[in-house]
């Protein structure tokens, strides 16, 4: 078989400062490789040749599209008196201010949608007139990266009992309660009404160890106190929820006490639980006309059935700490430019040494001192070259404020077991992490941001320098990501070492990190601080208490509030506890962003002298890793 022949011209490769720039028209093809042919007329002469014959213009739009828009291709115009034509113009020349209409891309590369619809064109001694064109506007290119939006939707007979300020009958699914055993309490002034399917459903969830038998169990307890000395008739008339001692209860609790028959479309399984309490919601609608009635479900295809059959249905919010994630406190906050201009009037300053470092203080007052709050992080980084402030809120009085001015972390002489911070956010949690005030810690940020390496560092640096804590004990949700693979052999912690893997990679760079050890250095370096790391399993933590340990809560955005309030209050004399997490990652079931245990905490304890925490906002993992954050 003949080789094929090499190419007769070398192969060019362009810089990208060499390529036209974009220009708002329509994109063409290279004119080297599919330039239009010049049309010969009946007597073997090109359109150039005969000028002087009148030609009709056609506009022909090129569909090729390219991913960087090049200059059009001048169009071949012949008109009465031109002496040239844009035939006779090279390719390669520059564009001119003469200027042709092109219709603007519909389906193509997205234009701006102020920008004028037109191209440059060859140069022609006789202008031709300009066409209007109106400019179609492109549809603007969907983002790289959508985030999910929780959306509280009220139903409308809800709605349209707030505006009249009535009282409304929610009807409860079996699921609220298993989600929430206190869901009976958390309805206001509204009355709640438990149909008798509802109570069925309860007695089968009652047994076994799980959080769902354990949340039934907990709710039989709570209605059976609710109907202890009650009469007969007292219950037909309703049972006042505040009778326990919850006083924002001010409904009353009904029961189904006889049986309410609704007309189902035909289809629907009569047996089946879900259409039974569909049913009753219909019911209860026809015998209380006037009053809204709002069937409450966590289950989204009961919602689904409800909204179809015409009947108003809402999901369960009261779980929720936020609406939107985006207004959870993030630990940091930016001063105005002006800041030291409007709060350094009477400012003090003074240094105090504190765990043997010395650290500057500053007292200011101001109108920006009421917005934060104690343990919040406050930097400064102005343009005009002059140096940046980074400092942390210690003491608030109303319009007074006493900032600490924060170590840095990131020069080579503060590193933390081998490991300095890479960014600002680092450094403000690398502050919080080897602060022995501070003793509950929150570090929120995606993959890569270093969230488990700076507690696993900073972990060592207290309990194997400084001897601050005794060891460090490690645990996490072992929720999977994928199917499961079924029992593990061992004790414990052989167990939980599948789940530690993030563990052990970091372990291994910190242990990388000291070059002049050498390998058995290093051996004997590994096997001490494994001996000062325990792996605990979250399922015996009841009744623990904590003394002098690091305990570090990994994964904590699948922990649900009352499993994180049991870790939580583990915490003994001494201790200090970290959670780590990514709230874009949640893997356990029925739980969200805005319900998520992590969440919860970090609304809860922000404000608090003792607690601190920072969302990591750059991913220092790999450049691979970054960009899969953003596009995927």
């Amino acid at each position: 078989m003949p080789l094929p022949k090499l190419p007769t011209k070398p192969a060019t490769l362009l810089l990208a400062k060499d390529y036209p720039k974009a220009s708002g028209a329509n994109p063409v093809p290279f004119p080297e490789h599919d330039e239009v042919p010049k049309k010969k007329s009946a007597r073997g002469k090109s359109a150039s040749e005969r000028s002087e014959q009148s030609i009709p213009v056609l506009d022909v739009v090129t569909p090729t599209v390219l991913a960087e828009p090049l200059p059009p291709v001048a169009k071949k115009t012949a008109r009465k008196g031109a002496a040239k034509t844009a035939a006779e113009t090279p390719a390669v020349a520059a564009p001119t201010p003469a200027k042709v209409n092109y219709p603007a891309p519909v389906a193509a590369a997205p234009a701006p949608a102020a920008a004028p619809v037109a191209a440059e064109a060859a140069p022609a001694t006789a202008k031709a007139p300009r066409a209007k064109v109106t400019p179609i506007k492109a549809e603007a290119p969907h983002p790289a990266k959508h985030k999910p939006v929780e959306v509280t939707i009220k139903s409308s007979t809800s709605r349209h009992a707030d505006q009249i300020g009535g009282t409304k009958l929610f009807v409860l699914d079996t699921n609220v309660l298993m989600h929430d055993p206190t869901s009976l309490f958390r309805f206001e002034e509204h009355d709640v009404y438990l149909p008798m399917m509802t109570l069925e459903e309860l007695d089968n969830h009652k047994k076994g160890m799980s959080e769902v038998a354990r949340n039934a169990r907990q709710v039989s307890r709570t209605l059976d106190a609710l109907v202890a000395n009650t009469d007969d008739d007292a219950i037909e008339q309703g049972i006042p929820l505040s009778k326990l001692g919850n006083k924002d209860a001010k409904g009353r609790l009904f029961f189904q006490t006889r049986l309410q028959i609704a007309d189902l479309p035909e289809g629907l399984p009569q047996g089946k639980a879900d259409n039974q309490i569909l049913a009753v919601v219909r019911s209860l609608e026809a015998d209380q006309e006037g009053r809204a009635v709002v069937l409450v479900s966590k289950d989204i295809n009961m919602r689904i059935k409800a909204r179809a059959l015409g009947l108003p249905a809402e999901d369960y919010f009261n779980d929720h700490v936020l609406e939107d994630t985006d207004l959870l406190y993030s630990g940091i906050v930016q001063l105005p430019d002006d800041f030291w201009n409007k709060h350094g009037k009477d400012m003090e300053s003074w240094q105090e040494n504190k765990n043997g470092y010395s650290t500057t203080f500053y007292r200011v007052t101001g109108p920006f001192v009421p917005s934060l709050l104690v343990n919040q992080f406050v930097y400064l980084e102005p343009n005009n070259g002059e140096a940046s402030f980074y400092g942390q809120v210690k003491q608030l009085n109303g319009k007074t404020a006493v900032i600490r001015v924060l170590r840095d972390y990131s020069h080579n002489k503060n590193n933390v077991w081998g490991v300095t911070a890479r960014n600002r956010e680092q450094n403000f949690a690398l502050n919080l992490l080897m602060d022995p005030e501070c003793d509950f810690v929150t570090l929120l940020g995606q993959a890569g941001t270093g969230k488990t390496l700076l507690a696993l560092a900073s972990g060592l640096a207290q309990v194997l320098e400084t001897k601050l804590y005794n060891e460090i004990i490690v645990t996490r949700v072992t929720v999977p990501v994928g199917e499961d693979i079924g029992f593990l052999p061992g004790t414990e912690e052989e167990k939980m070492g599948p789940w530690m893997g993030a563990f052990d990679d970091n372990l291994e760079v910190l242990n990388k990190s000291d070059n002049d050890a050498g390998e058995w250095g290093r051996a004997a370096t590994q096997d001490l601080i494994r001996s000062r790391i325990k792996i605990k399993s979250l399922n015996f933590m009841r009744g623990r208490t904590f003394v002098n340990k690091f305990l570090i809560i990994d994964e904590a955005q699948n922990l649900t509030p009352k499993q994180i309030k049991t870790l939580v209050t583990r915490a003994g004399p001494g201790t200090k506890i970290l959670c780590l997490g990514n709230i874009a990652q949640i893997d356990t079931p029925y739980l969200t962003e805005g319900s998520s245990g992590l969440t919860y905490v970090v609304d809860r304890f922000k404000g608090w002298a003792h607690s601190g925490h920072v969302t990591l906002a750059r991913g220092e993992r790999s450049r691979l890793a970054d960009h899969a954050s953003d596009v995927l």
